[in-house]
């Protein structure tokens, strides 16, 4: 039987949706985006509609919708809330319909748009994830949102913690350098990430501006078992065992 091929795209700058041979594609931004859209899952949010930039969100917002949006860290000032996953609480979001809009993660939600099948990924769905993505006959794609186009260390831990779980199942293989050197660093961050992750240049610009009370959960290994997925440009939830 042939194995199933795995890659990963370490930042959006390094994509190219030309070279898709139908995989499925799993965004990480897991400081914060990818962890927050789990969380609004977990706690009952209804649908998940990403937008790619601010005039998207603002129209939504005119329209009725409930919004989530930021850049670089801060609220936009039309917006309901940021992207902490401390603001999905399930008293704001359950049942509801959420706009969302952020500095790295929805707009490469956009950019891999032409993939036949989009999932958000974090450590905080990570065994409930790697479980689905092995039900599926499909190769895989992890794409890191990384920071304004450049390769960044939170992501791409994550990125290996999902490929070195995948790999143990003997169903995939690689000859991607990019899953090669993500599985390396996880295996060097993961008996201490917190302590890992001081060194990463969001956990500082985090700090900086007073976002870095979230930090620790978003590290947190399965939260929820929650799979969003992209269906005609919304997330909803699956579960393991919905093979669609």
């Amino acid at each position: 039987m042939e194995k199933r091929k795995l890659e990963t795209c370490f930042s959006p700058a390094l994509f190219e949706p030309e070279l898709l041979h139908d995989p499925i594609v799993v965004i990480i931004d897991i400081l914060r985006a990818s962890s927050s859209i789990c969380t609004a899952f977990a706690n009952g949010a209804a649908r998940i509609i990403p937008v790619g930039t601010v005039g998207e969100a603002r129209a939504h917002k005119e329209n009725g919708f409930m919004v989530a949006a930021e850049r670089d860290g801060y609220v936009l000032d039309f917006a309901d809330f940021g992207n902490s996953p401390y603001n999905f609480t399930k008293e704001m979001v359950e049942g509801r319909t959420i706009v969302y809009s952020t500095t790295n993660g929805t707009g490469i939600i956009k950019l891999a748009s032409s993939a036949s099948c989009i999932v958000i990924g974090s450590f905080l769905n990570l065994s409930s994830l790697v479980k689905w993505l092995t039900a599926k006959d499909k190769n895989v794609l992890i794409f890191c949102a990384g920071w304004k186009n450049r390769f960044n260390l939170e992501d791409t831990i994550c990125a290996g913690a999902i490929a070195e779980r995948l790999m143990s199942t003997s169903l995939y293989s690689t000859i991607c350098d990019s899953t090669h050197a993500a599985i390396d660093l996880w295996l060097l961050a993961r008996n201490d990430v917190m302590g890992y992750i001081e060194k990463a240049a969001q956990r500082s610009r985090l700090r900086e501006k007073g976002l870095d009370d979230c930090l620790e959960f978003c590290l947190s290994c399965d939260f929820t078992d929650v799979i969003p997925v992209l269906r005609n440009g919304v997330l909803e939830t699956v579960d393991l065992s919905d093979q669609a």
